[in-house]
């Protein structure tokens, strides 16, 4: 890679070099530290002598912005006022817009706002400890070998064909979702596939049902579309389809575990949503997003394995049973809106990135993801059981449990008036990591309670971080 310097005619070269260069280390545009190309190379790049430049790069050491060391080369020495160039905007005539995101509150932008606490019930999270690396690293080495043999080209939008086929298989042996490859798109997690949604279906004004409470950024993301968020109740068997109002044109619901609530829709709930759709015309967003973590109970069937008309588009995604920072994941679409999702892929990102593609292909084709699912389940089948113990225990008083049979949280509601932001607080001087359930309340008054993750606690650690917690509930009474 080339230093960008630019040497107009033939007059005042030393001059022009220097000042490029000062300027570059003082405007902070050279990073302090960063090694500058040897004397011999920039003089050929830039058709200079290298006298020329040996002897800007002596004028710039004896200012102390640059630094040679024998044998290894010349070095930037930024003086510490250095500073990026910030540009001064005039008028701006998107500036309402981007005032828009600006003011935009995203809770779940920043997850540790105040740092990270020692013990954290942060939801979403999981034990990296708990990841086979060993097993990734050699589909990540595979995935490379299978990239080099393609020439170099871009992929088809939906994803390569393996990985498709191979989350069909999963998707159907894990959730009983009825499809084939060619219904599956592959995306950046679950978040970009209700993006792809969200822009195939909604034009400005359109309305859109979430639940409420529901996940923030799903309803942030329609919103930001221009569509009219509507937050539909949910009760025990979850979402209240008769809230639905007429013209409503998507539908976005979590019915094996809701968000973040925790409890499963009932069948004759589902039956209702998918009766509902049907007649008003709208597409229903099932955002699978954890329950491949069962605890207790018969498995109940996916929202989509019971669609008969293809209103239902299922939503899964890899971070919450691998890890979020691979940013993987998929929708199984209807043909309705299947083409018209791949052509805004294309347009959004082209492809995910294929050497991770054929890194999971391999990851779930060689039964790795199915054995790090049951080992997991194992894990937080133990954490789970700790939580309920301590809140059926010692902090029964203040806290009840909303039952619920899968993935890695859960939601406890208090019995009786606390301040919840005093105790967030104490917690946090406890190195404790406590989460209201305010943070998914948009459009009516919250229930007073906690959300509990237990994806990233240690096990040990669940008793140690819940007595604190206690203690803190008994000095505040």
């Amino acid at each position: 890679m080339e230093l960008h310097i630019v040497i107009e005619g033939t007059k005042d070269l030393s001059g022009q070099l220097y000042r490029q260069l000062s300027d570059s280390i003082r405007s902070g545009r050279l990073a302090d530290g960063q090694q500058l190309p040897p004397t011999r190379l920039l003089a050929e790049q830039l058709g200079l002598s290298r006298k020329t430049v040996s002897d800007v790069y002596t004028r710039l050491t004896q200012e102390r912005l640059v630094l040679g060391q024998v044998g290894k080369g010349s070095f930037v020495s930024a003086p510490a006022e250095a500073r990026p160039r910030r540009q001064i905007a005039g008028k701006l005539a998107s500036a309402a817009i981007v005032a828009k995101w600006d003011a935009m509150h995203a809770p779940l932008r920043n997850p540790f706002p105040e740092g990270r606490s020692r013990h954290e019930f942060i939801g979403g999270c999981v034990s990296p400890g708990l990841f086979p690396a060993d097993e990734w690293r050699r589909c990540v080495l595979h995935g490379l070998r299978q990239d080099a043999r393609t020439g170099g080209m871009y992929h088809q939008a939906e994803g390569i064909a393996e990985l498709r086929e191979a989350i069909a298989h999963h998707a159907a042996y894990a959730r009983g979702v009825v499809c084939t490859a060619h219904n599956v798109v592959v995306t950046n997690g679950a978040q970009q596939a209700l993006d792809l949604l969200g822009r195939v279906l909604l034009e400005p004004g359109c309305v859109v049902a979430v639940e409420e409470p529901g996940y923030p950024a799903a309803r942030m993301l329609f919103a930001s579309q221009g569509a009219q968020v509507v937050g539909i109740g949910v009760d025990a068997e979850g979402m209240l389809v008769d809230q639905i109002p007429q013209g409503t044109r998507l539908i976005y619901t979590t019915p094996a575990h809701q968000f973040p609530m925790g409890m499963p829709m009932s069948v004759a709930r589902r039956e209702a949503l998918l009766a509902r759709a049907l007649e008003i015309g709208a597409i229903i967003i099932e955002d699978d997003y954890d329950s491949e973590f069962r605890y207790e109970g018969r498995p109940t069937d996916s929202l989509q394995s019971m669609d008969r008309h293809g209103v239902v588009a299922f939503v899964g995604t890899f971070s919450k049973v691998m890890l979020p920072e691979l940013r993987l994941g998929y929708a199984v679409l209807p043909e309705s809106v299947l083409n018209a999702a791949l052509t805004v892929k294309h347009l959004n990102d082209w492809h995910t990135a294929t050497a991770s593609q054929h890194a999971l292909a391999k990851f779930i084709s060689d039964g790795y993801l199915s054995r790090h699912i049951r080992r997991c389940s194992e894990i937080y089948a133990t954490r789970r059981e700790r939580l309920q113990a301590m809140f059926a225990g010692p902090l029964s008083p203040w806290f009840e449990l909303v039952p619920t049979s899968a993935g890695f949280h859960v939601a406890a509601l208090c019995k009786k008036p606390l301040d919840l932001d005093l105790l967030r607080r104490l917690a946090r001087r406890a190195d404790v990591g406590l989460y209201p359930l305010s943070n998914f309340y948009a459009f009516t008054p919250p229930k007073a309670g906690l959300f509990l993750g237990y994806g990233g606690i240690e096990t040990l650690d669940i008793d140690t971080a819940l007595l604190r917690v206690r203690d803190i509930l008994q000095q505040m009474e």
